[in-house]
């Protein structure tokens, strides 16, 4: 019989600002990562880390000082035994949410029965785009594939949805609003503030949001993407979307996901690693999905994802009492929010990345851990987490909390 996975604890840095003057760009990325699953270990007396089959790290700019299997490298600098292995994975932004959810099925089939999976960025340290992919370099591949950088990709939404240049400002206010609540009443419970190895604090909080933000000064703000588009990359999308005649550009970085600085780590295990360690878990793993759509419009993966894992689980939308949708641009949640018709009372309560930040590969353990926050403050049950992902693919995961 499958094994149950449950959701042990998990503890995630606040984000930085991805500039050189933010609080968390003199730590290395290697410290960056090492960090939650150091504090993670040391919080529980009883865990035994020698139990610990292995470390699963999201990271999607894997050079530099991220590259060299980080996970691995984050596992010997966090103190685990040797004995324990560590593994980098990419999916793009839903490399965190993958390494929850691959290490979930290592648990589930029986194959272990504990890790540590999360993810890191250091996007002041590490550029995004500086591994230089093929989706980023490679011009034949990007035109017979009709490949655009994501904000045409958001943009293209926008436009085939009908969302003004208001509508995407609206949402970013609200994701403005909301995470200046949730920092004032302190509801990221599983944030630990970072400290260098001295005991210095050098951040106690996610830096990164505007709570002074209005939708007067988001209208002054230049559209980010139409120069952009100019290169050519119009018309790959009025080629494989010939319905639309001219694209509306309403994106720009007051409506798009923050660049932070960030890491989580997520300890999971079976019933028996729980008996033995003696940690009462905070909540369980459900079920998963992966799917891959269209890679020119890229960014509407979450609703498909999110429905398939949602059949897996043998739940529904209705039943979900949190919702975190990545903010990666804002008509990306609006999209998931119009094709689900969920409650967008339920949808990122405390703001999300537009607000918070998007450490890339660090995104999807965060909102999974902001979900149980969420759910343990409210007291509710089910969550849902889900991030679209560069190609066209999208990722969701279903939890449960446990009293």
């Amino acid at each position: 019989m499958p094994n149950q996975v449950f959701i042990i604890d998990g503890i995630r840095t606040p984000r930085g600002r991805g500039k050189s003057d933010g609080s968390l760009a003199s730590v290395s990325a290697l410290e960056l990562a090492a960090f939650p699953m150091r504090e993670l270990v040391k919080k529980h007396k009883n865990l035994n880390p020698n139990h610990i089959d292995d470390v699963f790290m999201g990271c999607v700019t894997q050079t530099a000082e991220q590259g060299g299997c980080i996970g691995k490298m984050a596992a010997l600098e966090a103190g685990l035994p040797d004995t324990v292995p560590g593994l980098t994975l990419n999916r793009f932004c839903g490399s965190g949410l993958e390494a929850i959810n691959l290490a979930t099925a290592k648990i589930h089939s029986g194959q272990a029965q504990a890790l540590i999976a999360g993810g890191v960025e250091s996007m002041s340290r590490v550029k995004m785009g500086s591994d230089q992919g093929a989706w980023m370099m490679d011009q034949d591949f990007i035109k017979r594939k009709s490949l655009v950088p994501q904000g045409i990709s958001a943009d293209l939404i926008a436009t085939l949805d009908g969302f003004s240049r208001e509508d995407v400002d609206q949402f970013a206010c609200d994701s403005q609003k909301k995470a200046a609540v949730a920092q004032t009443e302190g509801r990221f419970k599983s944030m630990l503030p970072f400290t260098d190895k001295s005991g210095k604090v050098l951040l106690d909080r996610d830096e990164h949001n505007r709570a002074d933000t209005t939708l007067e000064k988001l209208s002054s703000l230049n559209a980010s993407f139409e120069k952009v588009a100019a290169m050519g990359f119009d018309q790959l999308v009025y080629k494989k979307y010939p319905q639309v005649k001219k694209l509306n550009f309403v994106h720009h970085a007051g409506n798009s996901s923050g660049i932070v600085d960030g890491a989580a780590a997520v300890l999971l295990g079976n019933e028996d690693f729980v008996q033995a360690s003696g940690i009462a878990p905070r909540g369980r793993v459900l079920s998963a999905a992966t799917i891959s759509c269209d890679p020119t419009i890229m960014l509407t993966g979450p609703a498909p994802a999110s429905t398939l894992a949602l059949k897996r689980a043998g739940l529904s939308f209705e039943q979900m009492d949190v919702i975190e949708v990545n903010e990666a641009f804002a008509s990306v949640v609006m999209h998931f929010m119009r094709e689900t018709k969920v409650d967008v009372k339920k949808v990122n309560p405390n703001g999300g990345a537009i607000a918070l930040g998007h450490p890339l590969g660090a995104t999807g353990a965060i909102i999974l851990l902001a979900a149980l926050d969420e759910l343990e403050r409210i007291n509710g049950r089910y969550g849902l987490v889900t991030l679209c992902i560069g190609g066209g693919m999208g990722i969701a995961t279903v939890i449960e909390r446990l009293a």
